[in-house]
């Protein structure tokens, strides 16, 4: 058997990172293939052995390529690619590396060999795990002919998945915020990775996603185009639908890398009777189930609160007895629920009344303090109510002791 060593020919521009090295030929008395036209070539690829590298390890193994068809396969173009998690340890001649679509590395290496029927010959792929590395795929092998490989996969060109022995941490991010009853409020909830490794699910649909449950006493009256509704075990209906309670969002491109942060905004209607109401994210799956790559659960889920204030009750208004020395604050809730207000007396004992949220009113000797829930005082001294009533007492007694005076001296003066 003849093995020719030739000058590299590059046939496609757009290549990925690879690696080859020797090739051996290995004669092998095979029998061509059933399915392979008389005269033609069908080369077969060995599968890669399995493998969970560290972070660091560097993969080196080696695949066989057998000739099964009825003519021989002169020269082999060998394409190697590897997802963004993976890199090639060094360059080897007789190969061009690049970068193509979501940061795959390839190799186009020529192998100058002949290949006769029923014989085999070996070639080494060498690739090493990065820092990000977790859920990762590596794409080997040629065409039946020997030619470029297409897209697909087949005997002749295969795909590994593996996941690295590292881990990513999930964190979901809610949102704590402010609206009226009756109101509309956006809300802005994320999906964040920690890392170290980065994440694509290579192996399933059941891609990385962010649960999002709707506040109680709101509606979802706009929903991202990434957010789909949330039956019981998966996705319910098509994206962007609203008025549902709950939804699970993905990123379009089912990739999450190490400090990337994708965020979901939601538009609310908050229902006329609506006090405050908290609901909830959570990182998960799009089916709902906890990646086995997440090993820290503690951030996995965080709330969405929407802190909705009570609204003031109308302060009453003050008593018509002007015999009754005694007037009413207005009760009112405070943000946190709590009732604040007093009640003012008349008198000289000059008493004190609670009567703002901020703090309390003081009341002079003979005067009645009441505060309102607003911060605004009501029929009290500050706004003269009370005093010009008892300036007008004061005014009535004085008038009484002239009359009296004028009285007795009118007396005197008959009398004399």
């Amino acid at each position: 058997m003849r093995q020719r060593i030739r000058p590299s020919h590059i046939r496609h521009s757009a290549a990925l990172v690879a690696a080859a090295a020797v090739v051996a030929a290995v004669p092998t008395a095979l029998a061509p293939s059933a399915h392979a036209e008389e005269g033609e070539p069908s080369l077969v690829i060995s599968n890669l052995p399995r493998t969970s590298p560290k972070p660091g390890d560097v993969y080196d193994e080696s695949v066989v390529i057998t000739n099964k068809g009825t003519a021989a396969a002169d020269g082999v173009t060998f394409r190697i690619r590897l997802t963004r998690g993976l890199d090639f340890p060094d360059a080897v001649k007789g190969c061009t590396y690049s970068t193509v679509e979501d940061q795959v590395r390839q190799a186009l290496c020529e192998l100058d060999t002949v290949i006769e029927p029923g014989a085999s010959v070996e070639t080494p792929i060498r690739f090493k795990a990065l820092p990000d590395a977790l859920m990762e795929a590596v794409e080997y092998g040629t065409s039946a002919t020997g030619a470029a490989p297409g897209e697909g996969f087949d005997d002749s060109y295969r795909r590994l998945t593996l996941t690295a022995d590292s881990s990513a941490d999930l964190v979901a991010v809610g949102e704590d915020t402010e609206a009226l009853a009756g109101d509309r409020q956006s809300i802005t909830v994320k999906l964040r990775n920690d890392g170290p490794g980065w994440i694509q699910n290579q192996d399933s649909d059941d891609q990385t996603a962010l649960m999002v449950q709707i506040p109680p006493g709101t509606v979802a009256a706009e929903v991202p185009d990434e957010c789909a509704p949330f039956g019981i075990d998966g996705p319910s209906g098509p994206a962007g639908t609203p008025g549902k309670a709950k939804y699970v969002c993905w990123p379009a491109d089912h990739t999450l890398d190490v400090g990337e942060s994708l965020s979901f905004t939601f538009m609310l209607d908050i229902k006329d009777d609506t006090k405050t109401t908290t609901g909830e994210v959570k990182a998960t799956s799009v089916y709902d189930i906890h990646p086995v790559f997440d090993k820290n659960p503690a951030n996995d889920k965080d709330r969405i609160r929407i802190a909705i204030p009570t609204d003031y009750e109308p302060e009453p208004s003050p008593s018509d007895d002007p015999t009754d020395g005694s007037t009413t604050a207005g009760n009112g809730n405070d943000p946190d629920g709590q009732s604040v207000g007093g009640t003012g007396s008349t008198g000289g004992t000059g008493s004190t009344s609670a009567g703002t949220s901020a703090g309390t009113s003081t009341g002079g000797t003979g005067a009645s303090t009441t505060g309102s829930v607003d911060g605004n005082l009501a029929s009290t001294g500050s706004d003269g109510t009370p005093l010009i009533a008892g300036a007008a007492a004061a005014a009535a007694a004085f008038g009484g002791v002239l009359v009296m005076a004028v009285r007795r001296r009118r007396a005197t003066a008959q009398s004399g």
